[in-house]
Protein backbone atom coordinates (compact mmCIF):
# COMPACT_ATOMS: atom_id res chain seq x y z
CA UNK A 1 0.00 0.00 0.00
CA UNK A 2 1.63 3.28 -1.09
CA UNK A 3 2.23 5.84 1.60
CA UNK A 4 0.59 9.23 1.53
CA UNK A 5 2.75 12.16 0.42
CA UNK A 6 2.51 13.77 3.85
CA UNK A 7 3.59 10.51 5.52
CA UNK A 8 6.61 10.21 3.20
CA UNK A 9 7.52 13.82 4.01
CA UNK A 10 7.34 13.14 7.76
CA UNK A 11 9.46 9.98 7.42
CA UNK A 12 12.04 11.85 5.31
CA UNK A 13 12.33 14.60 7.90
CA UNK A 14 12.60 12.07 10.71
CA UNK A 15 15.48 10.35 8.91
CA UNK A 16 17.25 13.68 8.41
CA UNK A 17 16.85 14.58 12.09
CA UNK A 18 18.09 11.10 13.09
CA UNK A 19 21.19 11.44 10.89
CA UNK A 20 21.93 14.85 12.37
CA UNK A 21 21.50 13.50 15.90
CA UNK A 22 23.78 10.53 15.22
CA UNK A 23 26.48 12.81 13.78
CA UNK A 24 26.24 15.10 16.82
CA UNK A 25 26.55 12.13 19.21
CA UNK A 26 29.53 10.72 17.28
CA UNK A 27 31.23 14.12 17.33
CA UNK A 28 30.62 14.43 21.06
CA UNK A 29 32.03 10.95 21.74
CA UNK A 30 35.05 11.47 19.45
CA UNK A 31 36.07 14.81 20.95
CA UNK A 32 38.74 14.97 23.63
CA UNK A 33 36.94 17.46 25.84
CA UNK A 34 39.66 17.90 28.51
CA UNK A 35 42.16 18.68 25.72
CA UNK A 36 39.71 21.07 24.02
CA UNK A 37 39.13 22.88 27.31
CA UNK A 38 42.85 23.24 28.12
CA UNK A 39 43.76 24.36 24.57
CA UNK A 40 40.89 26.65 23.64
CA UNK A 41 39.48 27.78 26.97
CA UNK A 42 42.46 28.00 29.33
CA UNK A 43 41.47 29.63 32.60
CA UNK A 44 44.52 31.94 32.43
CA UNK A 45 42.97 33.59 29.34
CA UNK A 46 39.25 33.27 29.96
CA UNK A 47 39.60 34.20 33.64
CA UNK A 48 36.82 34.06 36.20
CA UNK A 49 34.90 37.36 36.42
CA UNK A 50 33.06 36.12 39.53
CA UNK A 51 36.31 36.46 41.52
CA UNK A 52 37.59 39.52 39.63
CA UNK A 53 39.90 37.59 37.30
CA UNK A 54 39.42 38.90 33.74
CA UNK A 55 42.21 36.86 32.17
CA UNK A 56 43.59 38.40 28.96
CA UNK A 57 40.32 40.10 27.98
CA UNK A 58 41.45 43.60 29.03
CA UNK A 59 44.53 43.52 26.74
CA UNK A 60 42.53 42.08 23.85
CA UNK A 61 39.88 44.79 24.18
CA UNK A 62 41.94 47.87 25.07
CA UNK A 63 44.67 47.13 22.51
CA UNK A 64 43.36 44.67 19.93
CA UNK A 65 39.75 45.79 19.54
CA UNK A 66 40.63 49.48 19.88
CA UNK A 67 43.31 49.38 17.16
CA UNK A 68 41.15 47.20 14.91
CA UNK A 69 38.34 49.76 15.07
CA UNK A 70 40.72 52.70 14.58
CA UNK A 71 42.31 51.14 11.47
CA UNK A 72 38.86 50.20 10.13
CA UNK A 73 37.35 53.67 10.62
CA UNK A 74 40.35 55.39 9.00
CA UNK A 75 40.40 52.98 6.03
CA UNK A 76 36.62 53.25 5.57
CA UNK A 77 36.41 57.05 5.88
CA UNK A 78 39.30 57.87 3.55
CA UNK A 79 38.32 55.03 1.22
CA UNK A 80 34.79 56.41 1.03
CA UNK A 81 36.03 59.86 0.01
CA UNK A 82 38.25 58.24 -2.61
CA UNK A 83 35.32 56.11 -3.79
CA UNK A 84 33.05 59.15 -4.29
CA UNK A 85 35.72 60.84 -6.43
CA UNK A 86 36.26 57.67 -8.46
CA UNK A 87 32.52 57.11 -8.94
CA UNK A 88 32.03 60.69 -10.19
CA UNK A 89 35.05 60.32 -12.48
CA UNK A 90 33.65 57.09 -13.90
CA UNK A 91 30.34 58.82 -14.66
CA UNK A 92 32.06 61.91 -16.07
CA UNK A 93 31.33 62.90 -19.68
CA UNK A 94 35.08 63.53 -20.06
CA UNK A 95 36.67 60.39 -21.47
CA UNK A 96 40.11 60.50 -19.75
CA UNK A 97 38.45 60.79 -16.32
CA UNK A 98 36.32 57.72 -17.05
CA UNK A 99 39.33 55.78 -18.32
CA UNK A 100 41.48 56.65 -15.31
CA UNK A 101 38.72 55.68 -12.87
CA UNK A 102 38.05 52.43 -14.71
CA UNK A 103 41.75 51.50 -14.77
CA UNK A 104 42.11 52.24 -11.06
CA UNK A 105 38.99 50.28 -10.06
CA UNK A 106 39.76 47.26 -12.20
CA UNK A 107 43.41 47.25 -11.09
CA UNK A 108 42.78 47.25 -7.34
CA UNK A 109 39.71 44.99 -7.51
CA UNK A 110 41.80 42.46 -9.41
CA UNK A 111 44.57 42.26 -6.80
CA UNK A 112 44.50 40.45 -3.45
CA UNK A 113 44.31 42.96 -0.60
CA UNK A 114 47.23 41.18 1.08
CA UNK A 115 49.46 41.84 -1.94
CA UNK A 116 48.55 45.55 -1.95
CA UNK A 117 49.33 45.79 1.78
CA UNK A 118 52.73 44.13 1.26
CA UNK A 119 53.61 46.41 -1.66
CA UNK A 120 52.67 49.54 0.28
CA UNK A 121 54.59 48.41 3.37
CA UNK A 122 57.75 47.03 1.73
CA UNK A 123 57.76 47.77 -2.01
CA UNK A 124 56.94 51.50 -2.07
CA UNK A 125 59.52 52.52 0.60
CA UNK A 126 62.28 50.68 -1.33
CA UNK A 127 61.26 51.91 -4.77
CA UNK A 128 60.60 55.57 -3.90
CA UNK A 129 62.58 56.02 -0.66
CA UNK A 130 59.34 57.20 0.90
CA UNK A 131 57.39 55.76 3.79
CA UNK A 132 53.69 56.60 4.21
CA UNK A 133 52.76 58.58 7.35
CA UNK A 134 52.46 56.29 10.33
CA UNK A 135 55.29 53.99 9.24
CA UNK A 136 54.45 50.38 8.49
CA UNK A 137 51.02 50.67 10.10
CA UNK A 138 50.18 53.70 7.96
CA UNK A 139 51.40 51.83 4.87
CA UNK A 140 49.19 48.87 5.68
CA UNK A 141 46.14 51.05 6.29
CA UNK A 142 46.88 52.92 3.05
CA UNK A 143 46.80 49.57 1.24
CA UNK A 144 43.37 48.86 2.72
CA UNK A 145 42.20 52.35 1.69
CA UNK A 146 43.26 51.81 -1.92
CA UNK A 147 41.44 48.48 -2.17
CA UNK A 148 38.34 49.58 -0.26
CA UNK A 149 38.09 52.75 -2.37
CA UNK A 150 37.96 50.64 -5.56
CA UNK A 151 35.17 48.40 -4.26
CA UNK A 152 33.11 51.21 -2.76
CA UNK A 153 33.45 53.28 -5.96
CA UNK A 154 31.47 50.67 -7.87
CA UNK A 155 28.85 50.56 -5.13
CA UNK A 156 28.44 54.34 -5.14
CA UNK A 157 28.36 54.47 -8.93
CA UNK A 158 25.51 51.95 -8.92
CA UNK A 159 23.72 54.05 -6.29
CA UNK A 160 24.07 57.23 -8.35
CA UNK A 161 22.73 55.49 -11.43
CA UNK A 162 19.79 54.15 -9.41
CA UNK A 163 18.58 57.70 -8.63
CA UNK A 164 15.71 58.49 -11.04
CA UNK A 165 16.82 60.86 -13.79
CA UNK A 166 13.70 62.93 -13.15
CA UNK A 167 15.30 64.10 -9.89
CA UNK A 168 18.26 65.57 -11.77
CA UNK A 169 16.08 67.07 -14.48
CA UNK A 170 13.81 68.70 -11.90
CA UNK A 171 16.77 70.22 -10.06
CA UNK A 172 18.31 71.52 -13.28
CA UNK A 173 14.95 73.01 -14.35
CA UNK A 174 14.99 75.00 -11.11
CA UNK A 175 18.25 76.59 -12.19
CA UNK A 176 20.64 74.51 -10.07
CA UNK A 177 24.10 73.94 -11.52
CA UNK A 178 25.32 70.43 -12.35
CA UNK A 179 27.69 70.40 -9.37
CA UNK A 180 25.04 71.68 -6.97
CA UNK A 181 22.56 69.10 -8.27
CA UNK A 182 25.07 66.29 -7.77
CA UNK A 183 26.05 67.25 -4.23
CA UNK A 184 22.63 68.24 -2.87
CA UNK A 185 20.19 66.05 -4.82
CA UNK A 186 21.86 63.01 -6.39
CA UNK A 187 24.51 61.99 -3.85
CA UNK A 188 22.24 62.13 -0.76
CA UNK A 189 19.71 59.85 -2.48
CA UNK A 190 22.47 57.58 -3.79
CA UNK A 191 23.93 57.16 -0.29
CA UNK A 192 20.50 56.27 1.09
CA UNK A 193 20.33 53.50 -1.52
CA UNK A 194 23.82 52.11 -0.90
CA UNK A 195 23.89 52.21 2.90
CA UNK A 196 23.44 48.38 3.21
CA UNK A 197 26.29 47.46 0.82
CA UNK A 198 28.51 50.14 2.37
CA UNK A 199 27.84 48.66 5.80
CA UNK A 200 28.86 45.30 4.37
CA UNK A 201 32.07 46.89 3.15
CA UNK A 202 32.70 48.20 6.67
CA UNK A 203 32.31 44.67 8.05
CA UNK A 204 34.72 43.33 5.42
CA UNK A 205 37.24 46.02 6.35
CA UNK A 206 37.05 45.00 10.02
CA UNK A 207 38.10 41.50 9.00
CA UNK A 208 40.65 42.74 6.45
CA UNK A 209 42.57 44.56 9.19
CA UNK A 210 43.77 41.07 10.13
CA UNK A 211 45.91 41.22 6.96
CA UNK A 212 48.05 43.88 8.63
CA UNK A 213 49.71 41.19 10.76
CA UNK A 214 52.19 40.60 7.88
CA UNK A 215 53.80 44.03 8.24
CA UNK A 216 54.80 43.82 11.90
CA UNK A 217 53.62 46.03 14.73
CA UNK A 218 54.88 47.72 17.86
CA UNK A 219 53.25 46.20 20.94
CA UNK A 220 50.76 49.06 21.33
CA UNK A 221 49.81 49.05 17.62
CA UNK A 222 48.71 45.42 17.33
CA UNK A 223 45.22 44.74 16.02
CA UNK A 224 43.09 41.86 17.25
CA UNK A 225 44.47 39.01 15.11
CA UNK A 226 48.10 39.97 15.69
CA UNK A 227 47.57 40.26 19.42
CA UNK A 228 45.80 36.89 19.49
CA UNK A 229 48.67 35.31 17.56
CA UNK A 230 51.28 36.81 19.91
CA UNK A 231 49.44 35.50 22.96
CA UNK A 232 49.86 31.97 21.58
CA UNK A 233 53.60 32.19 22.09
CA UNK A 234 53.87 34.55 25.07
CA UNK A 235 51.89 35.65 28.08
CA UNK A 236 49.60 33.67 30.37
CA UNK A 237 47.99 31.69 27.52
CA UNK A 238 51.25 30.72 25.79
CA UNK A 239 51.15 27.24 24.30
CA UNK A 240 47.37 27.26 23.86
CA UNK A 241 44.95 28.61 21.26
CA UNK A 242 42.76 30.35 23.84
CA UNK A 243 43.66 33.85 22.61
CA UNK A 244 42.52 32.96 19.09
CA UNK A 245 39.13 31.82 20.42
CA UNK A 246 38.88 35.06 22.41
CA UNK A 247 39.77 37.10 19.31
CA UNK A 248 37.14 35.22 17.30
CA UNK A 249 34.51 35.95 19.96
CA UNK A 250 35.38 39.67 19.94
CA UNK A 251 35.24 39.81 16.11
CA UNK A 252 31.80 38.21 16.21
CA UNK A 253 30.60 40.64 18.88
CA UNK A 254 31.52 43.48 16.50
CA UNK A 255 30.46 42.04 13.15
CA UNK A 256 27.22 40.18 13.93
CA UNK A 257 25.31 43.32 15.09
CA UNK A 258 26.51 45.07 11.92
CA UNK A 259 25.39 42.25 9.62
CA UNK A 260 22.00 42.16 11.37
CA UNK A 261 21.81 45.94 10.87
CA UNK A 262 22.43 45.40 7.14
CA UNK A 263 19.63 42.82 6.99
CA UNK A 264 17.27 45.21 8.79
CA UNK A 265 18.16 48.08 6.44
CA UNK A 266 17.57 45.86 3.40
CA UNK A 267 14.15 44.78 4.71
CA UNK A 268 13.30 48.42 5.41
CA UNK A 269 14.28 49.45 1.87
CA UNK A 270 12.22 46.62 0.37
CA UNK A 271 9.14 47.68 2.35
CA UNK A 272 9.63 51.28 1.21
CA UNK A 273 9.56 50.29 -2.49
Amino acid sequence: MPLKRSTRRHISRAVLYAVLLVLAVLLYLAADWPSIKSNFFASAGIGNPLVGDWGTWPDLITIGVKNTLIYTVIAFTVGLVLAVVLALMKLSPVGPYRWLATIYIEFFRGLPALLVVLVMAFGIPIAFQWTPPGGSVGAGVLGLILVAGAYMAETIRAGIQAVPKGQTEAARSLGMSAGHTTTTVVLPQAFRIVIPPLTNEFVLLIKDTALLFVIGFAASQRELTTLGRDLISSGPTAGTSTALIQAAILYLLITIPLTRLVAWLERKQQRAR
